[in-house]
Formats: C-alpha cells, structure tokens, sequence
C-alpha cells in the first residue's frame, strides 16, 4: 500500500511540474521574438511562480523515495532512477542557467545592454527543463507500468 502512494505522489508531483515547464516551451515562439519592452511586460506574469519550487521538491523527494522502494525490483528501479535524474537535472539547468538570469534582470524588472542574449538562456533554460520533465514522466510512468503484473 505504501508503495503505491509513493507511486501515485511521483506521478502526480512529476506531472504538476512538468505543466509549468511545458507553458514555458509551448509559449517560447512568440516571446523569442518581442521587442523589449513587450517582452519585459510579458514576464511580469511570473510573479509568484516560484511558490512552484514546492512542487519540484515534492516530485524530487517522491522519486528519491520510489526509487529507494524500487530497489532489488529492476524494471521498475531502473525507470525510476531516470525519472529522478531527469528531475535532479531540472535543478541543475535552473541554478546553473535560469536563475543567474532571474538575478541579472531582477526578476525581469530591469533590462541590462545585454537582455537579448539573457532572454536566449532563460527561454532555452526553460525548453531544456520542459524535455526533462517530459523525460521524467514518462520514465516514472514505464516504473509503473513495469511493476504492475501482466495478466495472462
């Protein structure tokens, strides 16, 4: 019973991760090409998505734990150790590429001379985080699938 809440909190905190970052990609097109002050407009409506941080912790920690419940079980460990390396790796596109640009434009409240090339990183930071995410719910789905028995 325990594993199968574990399961089922994997899935529902990867997904609920996974809608911002493909809100991000999906929008990515038209913002890629607005002028500056459209731009700088647009972002402000961020304000308050990083309250979503929470969810990423919870499906990094629901992961961890279905990837520690999982062991001694192959199929369903190797899929879950994907699904929590492509969630881990999420953190490390966001620190190493999204969040030096949060800081540089606070919060996109001030454009520096260089707000294209920032805009590149954060819009692609983002696309990169999306693919991960995808790649995170699907493996933790194959982790599901592949613990559940086949009947005959």
């Amino acid at each position: 019973m325990a594993l199968q809440l574990v399961r089922f909190l994997g899935l529902l905190f990867v997904a609920l991760a996974m809608a911002p970052a493909l809100a991000h990609l999906l929008e990515l097109p038209n913002k890629i090409r607005l002028p500056r002050e459209q731009y700088q407009t647009v972002q402000q409506l961020y304000r308050g998505w990083s309250r979503l941080g929470v969810v990423v912790i919870a499906a990094m920690l629901a992961t961890l734990v279905l990837l520690l419940m999982a062991r001694g079980h192959d199929g369903e460990f190797g899929w879950a150790l994907a699904a929590f390396v492509c969630i881990l790796l999420t953190q490390f596109v966001f620190w190493v590429f999204t969040f030096p640009v949060n800081r540089a434009t606070v919060n996109w409240t001030r454009l520096p001379e260089n707000w294209g090339s920032l805009r590149r990183r954060w819009e692609y930071s983002h696309a990169a985080s999306a693919g991960l995410n995808l790649i995170a719910l699907i493996s933790l789905i194959a982790s599901v699938l592949s613990a559940v028995p086949v009947a005959a």
